[in-house]
């Protein structure tokens, strides 16, 4: 029984740092991954680097995504959209 007792502080530190810190990181990729599968043409995005944009076309090849913008069509990976400053973007607006 005093073997355990040793070990057990470690286990509660790792069972702790996995329900606060690895669980809600691997929620959040699973979330973001299913936003960049669900993207379709019109949607309105923000990248992570703050550009806004109208999706125009979406390739399956190289999971990418064409952005039209004031300044012209950029293209984007699928990865570099952000999911909580787009879905900010299409909220409904409050009054």
């Amino acid at each position: 029984m005093g073997d355990i007792g040793q070990f057990l502080p470690m286990i509660l530190i790792f069972v702790v740092a996995y329900f606060f810190m690895i669980r809600p990181q691997m929620k959040r990729q699973k979330d973001e991954k299913k936003f960049a599968a669900e993207l379709k043409r019109g949607d309105r995005v923000i990248t992570k680097s703050g550009l806004h944009g109208k999706v125009v076309d979406l390739n399956d090849k190289d999971f990418s995504c064409i952005l039209e913008t004031m300044a012209g069509k950029l293209k984007f990976d699928r990865s570099a959209i952000s999911m909580e400053m787009s879905k900010k973007l299409s909220a409904p607006e409050k009054k």
